[in-house]
């Protein structure tokens, strides 16, 4: 997405609100451009091998005393970071985070976690950034395991795949583009077709609030299920993952197309009502309706809707 020429993902706005600014400051852009490279710097050291494996402090394991599991590298958490260094590659062109992300692919054979049979989107995940990679070098094989794992989907008749929002974000930028880039519409149709069922079907009536213009985070948090405060649970980091998705869909997909308008609305009435959810200090809670479970500053879902917001003022 490009911001009056400057692009960047809510993944690396994470270090905007970080930055020293308060509620009524715009940060520079140059602050924000330090600031997005001390942290990338702070990653790139800590995991110097792209291909080692992530092990995660799950909290049940430690309850029982057993080792930490591990989990492959390309899964969809470190998939998401190498969006964002994409996209701060795009602005600032060091050599080092192309070979870092590289790297990465090529550690991982370029194959989504679990193969090309996978349909998880969170195992899609890292095929926005193979894309990305394929577009500066068109090399084959750095998209043809992901393109295969979509066109699985694409020539199904399965509509039921994405049954959490998370997903929207993880695997609809893959679709899109593939579309873009194959010159096939076809990606475009499966695309509107899974997020229709993950917006109107699933658990009965859909993970879409059209009264609040909110999403629930899977079927497990339907109503009758409430916050403590007696609210709806809308999970600000899940919402922050929808409003990305719509974001980087707007951005590629062709203005022709006949979902376009739905995705447009479907952005805008999100922004209104997030915009009066915001806290007096510039971040939005855990909770969008209940401000008092798991209270406090919530950096996610904030820095998420900063960047759907942004991109919204930027292109009118």
């Amino acid at each position: 997405m490009t911001f009056g020429g400057m692009r960047i993902t809510s993944f690396l706005l994470l270090v905007l609100l970080g930055a020293g600014a308060t509620a009524q400051e715009v940060p520079r852009q140059g602050d924000v451009l330090r600031a997005m490279r001390l942290a990338n710097r702070y990653f790139m050291a800590k995991w110097p091998d792209p291909g080692a494996r992530i092990y995660e402090r799950h909290p049940v394991v430690i309850h029982a005393q057993r080792p930490w599991p591990s989990e492959p590298s390309h899964v969809w958490n470190r998939a998401v970071y190498y969006e964002g260094l994409m996209a701060l590659y795009s602005i600032d062109p060091d050599k080092r985070y192309y070979d870092y992300a590289v790297e990465w692919g090529v550690k991982h054979g370029w194959m989504p976690v679990d193969g090309v049979g996978t349909w998880l989107a969170d195992n899609q995940c890292a095929g926005q950034t193979w894309i990305d990679l394929y577009g500066i070098d068109a090399q084959p094989e750095r998209i043809e395991n992901i393109k295969e794992s979509v066109d699985r989907m694409v020539h199904s008749d399965k509509s039921d795949d994405w049954y959490w929002i998370d997903a929207l974000q993880m695997a609809m930028p893959v679709f899109v583009r593939l579309g873009v880039l194959e010159k096939d519409t076809a990606y475009f149709r499966k695309m509107y077709d899974l997020y229709l069922y993950t917006k109107t079907m699933e658990g009965g009536h859909g993970l879409y609030s059209a009264t609040e213009h909110l999403w629930w985070r899977d079927k497990n948090y339907l109503p009758p299920y409430k916050e403590p405060n007696g609210q709806d649970c809308f999970w600000s980091r899940g919402n922050g993952w929808v409003l990305a998705a719509l974001v980087r869909v707007l951005s590629w997909l062709p203005v022709n197309d006949p979902h376009r308008a739905e995705y447009l609305q479907d952005y805008k009435g999100m922004v209104k009502a997030l915009v009066p959810l915001q806290r007096a200090d510039g971040y939005w809670n855990v909770s969008l309706h209940d401000s008092t479970h798991f209270g406090g500053k919530e950096l996610t879902g904030t820095a998420l809707f900063t960047y759907g917001i942004a991109w919204g003022i930027r292109e009118g």
